[in-house]
């Protein structure tokens, strides 16, 4: 079984392998650099669905299929699938898995969801509870523009900060068996408010939880950023990025080199208008499951930390003149040749 480090992580004691993934991206991501990475294009918002939230829930269930497919596997070899999204009750997770009768956690970590997933089902397999797990998680623009802001016929502007809500999904097979991919290390972060109120300025309200959740993994495993290959981080956008770097530059930190955004990587925004890049829970899911995983069996990378960032808002809160916490979980991901 694992062991705990330091504060905040965890050693997995047998490294947990990333048996396949899957990913599926909706046709404005599909224009943007990453275009070609993704498993399944969307045609349209609608994907063949009565609404928008059903297009959601179905991103999720063939995210998971195609996952479960790639690793050769049947969805009745799958212990555990955690699941979770941005809208209410996590009904894209709860109505889009409900058919595949795989034993299911639903989980709420707002755009950090994916990685706490993949956290979440490591532990279970490090600790003997699964076989193989799986991790999930969704975004689409159109639902979260109807919860979180206006209806899109009202026409509402966006100020220079907002971003971009990615329409996407990415699923994970996770094994004790072995791959050529493992999780070895997480960080479970804490939840960080630093009084931002504006729910157009994601980027600032999370960069302070990616800050303190890297610089407690850098502790717990007496790591520096320069032992990454890339440092990865959710959906901060290109405002939330920056504020990053100059927060950890004060903290003693250099991860200007080897830093990126998932948020910045999904969009190309001098021809994409998407003001400070993308967001949303499928945001770092479509980028790591369609991109980042296919880039280290590529050996472009060896070693990465990626760091999943979540805004735990609501409507309700925001409304109610409510602050937007932050939190950030983190993964380390190797490619089995690397392993020591």
């Amino acid at each position: 079984m694992g062991k705990r480090i330091g504060a905040q992580s965890v050693s997995m004691d047998h490294p947990v392998f990333l048996r396949a993934a899957a990913a599926i991206a909706g046709p404005k991501e599909k224009e943007g650099p990453l275009g070609d990475c993704f498993d399944v294009i969307l045609e349209d918002a609608e994907w063949n669905e009565e609404t928008w939230e059903k297009t959601e829930s179905k991103m999720q269930r063939e995210a998971v299929r195609l996952a479960i497919q790639k690793a050769g596997l049947k969805k009745e070899d799958i212990n555990y699938v955690f699941g979770g999204d941005l809208l209410n009750q996590c009904i894209g997770a709860g109505f889009g898995l409900r058919e595949l009768k795989i034993p299911f956690f639903g989980i709420y970590g707002a755009c950090s969801t994916m990685i706490e997933g993949i956290s979440l089902a490591a532990m279970a397999i490090d600790g003997g509870f699964a076989d193989e797990a799986a991790a999930v998680t969704s975004s689409h623009f159109c639902t979260a523009e109807r919860q979180y802001r206006m209806p899109l016929e009202y026409g509402g502007q966006r100020t220079p900060t907002a971003q971009w809500t990615v329409t996407g999904a990415g699923a994970a097979v996770l094994s004790k068996k072995s791959g050529d991919i493992a999780v070895t290390h997480i960080t479970t972060g804490k939840i960080l408010d630093m009084g931002v109120k504006d729910a157009n300025h994601m980027g600032g309200a999370m960069a302070p939880a990616a800050l303190e959740t890297l610089c407690t993994h850098f502790r717990d495993l007496g790591t520096k950023p320069s032992d990454y290959d890339l440092i990865l981080t959710g959906d901060l956008g290109q405002v939330g990025g920056e504020v990053l770097v100059d927060l950890m530059a004060k903290e003693g930190y250099d991860i200007r080199e080897n830093y990126r955004d998932c948020g910045c990587m999904i969009y190309d925004a001098k021809k994409q208008d998407v003001h400070a890049g993308g967001s949303g829970c499928g945001c770092i899911a479509s980028v790591l499951c369609g991109y980042i995983f296919d880039q280290m069996r590529d050996h472009r990378w060896k070693k990465i930390l990626a760091v999943g960032t979540g805004a735990l808002l609501s409507p309700t809160s925001s409304l109610q003149g409510e602050s937007v916490p932050g939190i950030a979980h983190a993964a380390v991901f190797c490619t089995a040749d690397s392993l020591s």
